[in-house]
């Protein structure tokens, strides 16, 4: 299961990105799948989950957009998404379409707020 390795390298950039701006703690990170990615969703919050319990990450919460797989024809300058597996364009037929987008991986934001210390 690869997700795991994903989910860490996502805590990974958190950790980096966290050292850059002291005194912030993460609130939830965004991530953008393509469903063509080879990435279940699922197995990647649980992964998350589990890398994050009982840590000073368990607060951080992971929002995973999964984005449809999009077509070019360059015939008729069409820009589409595919419902299934068939990457003929729609509008004219054309069976020579350009792939742009769906197996993709990306982190989209950090969210992030001031650390209020406690006092005791």
């Amino acid at each position: 299961m690869h997700e795991v390795g994903i989910a860490n390298s996502i805590l990974e950039a958190v950790q980096a990105e966290i050292g850059l701006h002291p005194g912030k703690v993460p609130l939830k990170i965004a991530v953008r799948i393509g469903e063509f990615g080879a990435i279940d969703p699922e197995a990647l919050h649980f992964c998350f989950e589990a890398l994050t319990r009982d840590t000073q990450w368990e607060a951080l919460r992971l929002d995973i957009e999964v984005c449809q797989a999009r077509y070019f024809c360059p015939e008729c300058t069409f820009d589409f998404s595919i419902p299934q597996f068939d990457p003929r364009c729609p509008k004219c037929g054309n069976e020579h379409t350009q792939f742009l987008s769906g197996d993709q991986l990306e982190l989209v934001y950090l969210e992030m707020e001031e650390h209020e210390p406690t006092t005791t």
